[in-house]
């Protein structure tokens, strides 16, 4: 799991749960399931609206998988890259049908198979790069989904305050009902204000991160496989690539970390 997602939801709700503790009101107070059923319900409908069924189907899968941890593998795919391209400078690109069962990255793997089908150089960048920038856009959805479900809420959050509010205006003769309603309105506001700002719109922004991150990797293995078709010695080879890497990354790769 993802722990900042975790720390980062606790932290936040510790602060508003805890305010409201402080200023003397009651958490119970702020559970209201006619406003939740007001405020998610409709701006999840509202988001489907804008989506096609297999696109929407496609983003929720990748929200929903953004709470596992994702490990980054740049430092060892480029102790790999070097392992294969000495492996191709001292015995030739046939001697590499034996390492492909341990590449388990399936565009590491793509490209190593085109290598070793003989796909020239210019080819198999063309081929590598239009995948990496259709993977790039297809991914995209879910932050979409992310950013349009964020923005439908605080909207929906009012919706429910002037539904609460209409309740309350009908029945300003029962008190009973106008502190149900005036509740419903003040606490609709609230869940659209915490689930776009708390939830949806931190979420989007980590899965952007996270396809930039993907989308770098994919490039430098890119880089990886053109160097070694084009037979360069794997000690230029590994300090080409050192340039994708962040300062830490640089560290464990000099330091032999990473995989090797």
């Amino acid at each position: 799991m993802d722990i900042m997602i975790f720390l980062g939801v606790v932290v936040s709700l510790a602060g508003v749960l805890g305010g409201q503790a402080l200023e003397g009101g009651s958490v119970s107070s702020l559970l209201q399931p006619t406003a939740a059923m007001i405020v998610y319900m409709g701006a999840l409908g509202a988001t489907m609206v804008q989506f096609t069924l297999p696109n929407f189907k496609y983003a929720c899968k990748v929200v929903f998988a953004v709470i596992k941890a994702h490990p980054d593998h740049s430092v060892e795919y480029i102790h790999k890259i070097v392992e294969y391209s000495t492996v191709v400078r001292k015995e030739g690109i046939l001697a590499m049908e034996k390492k492909m069962e341990e590449v388990k990255d399936p565009f590491f793997k793509k490209g190593l198979q085109l290598l070793l089908d003989g796909t020239e150089p210019r080819v198999l960048r063309e081929i590598l790069e239009t995948e990496v920038g259709m993977h790039e856009e297809y991914f995209e959805l879910a932050p979409k989904l992310c950013d349009a479900y964020g923005g439908y809420l605080p909207t929906f959050g009012i919706i429910g305050a002037v539904l609460g509010l209409i309740v309350v205006m009908q029945n300003l003769s029962n008190p009973d009902l106008i502190g149900a309603g005036i509740a419903v309105a003040f606490v609709a506001t609230i869940y659209g204000l915490i689930g776009a700002n708390l939830i949806c719109l931190p979420i989007g922004n980590k899965l952007k991160t996270q396809a930039k991150e993907h989308g770098a990797v994919c490039l430098m293995i890119v880089e990886g496989l053109m160097s070694m078709a084009a037979g360069e010695n794997p000690r230029l080879t590994q300090e080409k690539l050192e340039g994708f890497l962040t300062e830490e990354n640089k560290k464990k790769l000099a330091a032999g970390g990473g995989g090797h």
